[in-house]
């Protein structure tokens, strides 16, 4: 909970409680602080331990950190099987360049995805791979009506 702050930070709070407080009141208000966060631990404690009695044995060992939606997505791409297989035949980059490539009118490339470079087609020549691609043909606009908006 406490692990970003650092030198600076702790000296202020420090600074700062001994001038909202006092020296002489500092320790008691200290010793009602840490009171405070361990009442607050066994209540924490003693519901965890009610949670689990009342869920019965099945559930002896739940964690309750499994309940944070990160571990639970994290712990289920790593225990599950069937995900392990899905996360690994997905290829995000390919499926990107995939749908750019359909967005831009452009065909399909054989291309390694490992290496990064497309394979040449069998039929293509030197002067052929110089090339630009022709540009498509503009759409014809339609007609825009001031008035209807």
């Amino acid at each position: 909970m406490f692990n970003d702050i650092g030198a600076l930070e702790l000296v202020t709070i420090v600074v700062l409680a001994i001038l909202v407080f006092g020296p002489d009141k500092l320790p008691k208000v200290i010793q009602d602080v840490s009171n405070v966060i361990r009442k607050i631990r066994s209540f924490s404690d003693s519901a965890k331990q009610d949670i689990r009695s009342e869920l019965g044995p099945e559930f002896k060992d739940f964690d309750f950190e499994d309940l944070n939606p990160k571990t639970f997505i994290r712990k289920q791409f790593t225990e599950n099987e069937d995900l392990k297989e899905l996360r690994t035949s997905f290829d995000l980059r390919k499926e990107l360049t995939d749908v750019t490539d359909a967005v831009n009118g452009k065909e399909h490339d054989t291309a390694d995805p490992v290496a990064g470079t497309a394979a040449t087609p069998a039929t293509a020549t030197g002067p052929d791979l110089l090339k630009k691609p022709a540009a498509p043909a503009p759409e014809p606009r339609t007609a825009f009506d001031a008035d209807a908006t």
